[in-house]
């Protein structure tokens, strides 16, 4: 596979997309799409679903909602999730909305804080919310500044993707006291953010800067302003699309002021962020100067202290479209011209090991247990960064970054193993969280929503969608060796439907046609869809020209089981018994839905458990082969039988939950549904 040359005739037809070209990369994207649609094949959202809060769930041993964990695959998704999930990724969120601090309210018991009006935290859990970074010295660790500033970039993209009136209405002024919450830790003199340990987003890896008495005060924080950027450029949009003049001047000036202060955060040479640097002041008199942090800069490669590369905030940087095209060529060229930060095709949050960690200041080497260097937020893998970097390759055309990197993943979910994080730097031979047990997991079974960002970067990615406030602007950044690209599943916006397709010849968009009738190119060589010209539902056809380098598969592609076998799926096997009787149900409940007016997410979550107890029998009748990384063993094959089995009767308990609270508590079509569901389970005849 390594050494063959990709023959551009070659077709593949697969369950969600389709094209001409590399069939492996084609493969691998379609299998990327069965992580958002039921499938017996790969992890899918049927895993991830929390019934007792009814809304998606971290999973892996992990019970509750964080925003750093779920925010590459939550930004990645937004564009083509589809119902019952699009839903439910709101509901997830709204567990951080309904309990943003308000400066009164104490959150999760067991981690006593009262979060100051606006921010949101690290996470919800059934028992409550936790406002700042939960793991570590609650003491040191500043307000998660930084998770608050994802909240807001996880639901703009909601909100501009859905264009819901009444949802706008309802969030904007939420999302207006969390930004309000981030402003007042800016620094006027330099309009960078003074933030103290711990409030970056994958924490608690910002220690701060340690005093001469060996407390932790506040430094300027790259990943602050970042993240609260690409916040800010989407809450413009968000002002335009509410038509709030004067919401919209003040969030212009906001961003022109932070905009302005990114490149203080660069390293010496230009190329590439630092980590954060210490407060002091330069003592050249100067007016430019007066502003610059005179400190020392943490997360610059060479230097004696503080000499590593900073993964997480760069791939973000790019990723995010925070930082031009030219800026982000070169920190894409910092990130392959040094490759100890992606020794197994992932990217590293930073290399070499960091020395400036709250529990070992000044030290490198010698971290004890998931502290040390590639176990966990020092120098370890994150799925969910993964995912961002993955659209930093995208949008620079570097498709073999891409290939590695998802392929990769690809062979850990299909040994059902989506540890979060992979230990060892990525290698992940012996993990620390799951391996010793100190995560629950069911016979060597792992699923985190963390790893659902890189299949969801690996679609995204595609036509790297940017939500306007009046349109959506594409850039196809199809592989190279793809010459001819067709997505089955729509992407959204507003209410309208987009099948988007490419005749692939490089970066530059030569022509567009939507059903049919031809579109002018945007000024930049991209395709601009108007909201008000678009039909409900729209073909979108993409010629691109400009030519691609050419590329030779480099890695293998995870081969068995496929989404779609040459041989064609097998006879699935019998229902379990503990499923009968809830097929039966749903069923009759899916009749009886498909008439209901305005019961389109009943339908769909009706669908999906339906789906999912299908897919415990076809599960149990599939050769799962020998694994890739974890062998699957027949003790695992059966964990796995069985694992697909309690997904299927989750899916049923939170429809059964949800019923109950529309019998309680619902609106009239809400009791009307409920009244309905009852009399199947008696077995009553209804209508």
């Amino acid at each position: 596979m390594a050494d063959r040359m990709i023959e551009p005739s070659e077709c593949y037809e697969g369950r969600f997309c389709s094209g001409e070209g590399d069939t492996a990369f084609l493969r691998l994207i379609d299998e990327s799409f069965a992580f958002f649609n039921p499938n017996a094949i790969v992890p899918n959202m049927t895993m991830v679903y929390w019934p007792e809060q009814d809304a998606l769930v971290e999973a892996g041993g992990w019970d509750g909602w964080w925003i750093q964990n779920s925010y590459g695959f939550a930004y990645a998704a937004t564009p083509y999730l589809q119902e019952p999930w699009f839903t439910l990724l709101q509901r997830s969120l709204d567990l951080l909305w309904d309990h943003q601090g308000d400066g009164k309210t104490m959150g999760h018991p067991d981690y006593p804080l009262v979060g100051p009006d606006g921010c949101l935290g690290d996470c919800y859990t059934s028992k409550g919310m936790i406002y700042k970074q939960g793991d570590g010295d609650l003491q040191v660790h500043d307000w998660f500044h930084e998770a608050t500033a994802a909240g807001v970039v996880m639901q703009a993209e909601i909100l501009l993707a859905n264009r819901d009136r009444q949802a706008l209405t309802h969030y904007l002024p939420k999302m207006v006291r969390a930004c309000d919450s981030i402003e007042r830790v800016r620094d006027p003199q330099n309009n960078l953010f003074l933030v103290g340990p711990a409030c970056n987003l994958l924490a608690p890896s910002y220690g701060g800067i340690r005093q001469p008495d060996g407390t932790f005060g506040k430094g300027y924080l790259a990943g602050v302003t970042i993240t609260y950027l690409a916040a800010l450029d989407r809450m413009v949009e968000l002002c335009r699309l509410a038509g709030d003049a004067a919401l919209l001047a003040e969030y212009e000036r906001r961003r022109t002021i932070t905009r302005e202060s990114l490149p203080l955060l660069l390293a010496p040479n230009g190329n590439y962020f630092v980590k954060s640097i210490e407060t002091g002041r330069s003592t050249c008199n100067c007016a430019f100067s007066r502003k610059v942090p005179g400190g020392a800069m943490h997360g610059v490669l060479g230097q004696a202290k503080y000499g590593y590369l900073e993964g997480t905030v760069n791939a973000d940087a790019a990723g995010l479209r925070v930082v031009d095209d030219q800026a982000a060529a070169k920190i894409y060229e910092t990130i392959a011209g040094f490759p100890e930060i992606r020794p197994f095709d992932f990217l590293l949050v930073n290399a070499p090991g960091l020395d400036d960690t709250y529990w070992r200041w000044g030290e490198r080497e010698g971290h004890w247990d998931y502290h040390r260097f590639g176990d966990w937020v020092n120098g370890g893998v994150w799925a969910t960064v993964e995912g961002r970097a993955i659209l930093m390759y995208y949008r620079l055309g570097k498709f073999e970054d891409i290939r590695r990197s998802a392929t990769r993943a690809m062979k850990w979910a299909k040994d059902y193993r989506l540890d979060a994080p992979w230990s060892q730097r990525g290698e992940n031979t012996d993990n620390w969280w799951y391996d010793e047990g100190h995560v629950l997991h069911r016979n060597g079974i792992a699923i985190t929503v963390d790893n659902y960002a890189i299949p969801a970067a690996t679609i995204r990615g595609l036509f790297d969608y940017e939500y306007r406030h009046d349109r959506l602007i594409l850039r196809p950044r199809v592989p190279g060796g793809i010459t001819y690209y067709a997505q089955k599943q729509p992407a959204r916006f507003g209410g309208k439907k987009l099948y988007l397709s490419c005749r692939n010849g490089g970066p530059r968009v030569a022509s567009v046609t939507v059903n049919g009738r031809t579109l002018p190119v945007g000024h930049e060589g991209d395709a601009v869809l108007m909201f008000d010209a678009l039909p409900d539902e729209a073909r979108v056809e993409i010629v691109t020209t400009g030519g691609w380098p050419a590329e030779r598969p480099s890695v293998e592609y995870a081969g068995e089981p496929a989404l779609v076998p040459k041989g064609g799926l097998p006879a699935p096997a019998p229902l379990p018994e503990s499923l009968k009787k809830p097929v039966a149900v749903l069923t009759a409940m899916a009749k009886l839905l498909a008439g209901e007016d305005g019961a389109d997410y009943e339908r769909a979550f009706v669908a999906a458990a339906l789906a999912a107890c299908e897919d415990c029998r076809l599960r149990r009748a599939i050769e799962p082969g020998p694994g890739y990384f974890r062998p699957i063993t027949p003790r695992r094959k059966a964990a796995l039988d069985e694992f697909y089995e309690k997904t299927a009767l989750d899916l049923v308990r939170g429809f059964e939950g949800r019923m109950a609270r529309y019998a309680e508590k619902g609106d009239a079509r809400q009791k009307r549904i409920a009244e309905v569901f009852a009399q199947v389970l008696s077995g009553r005849s209804v209508r």
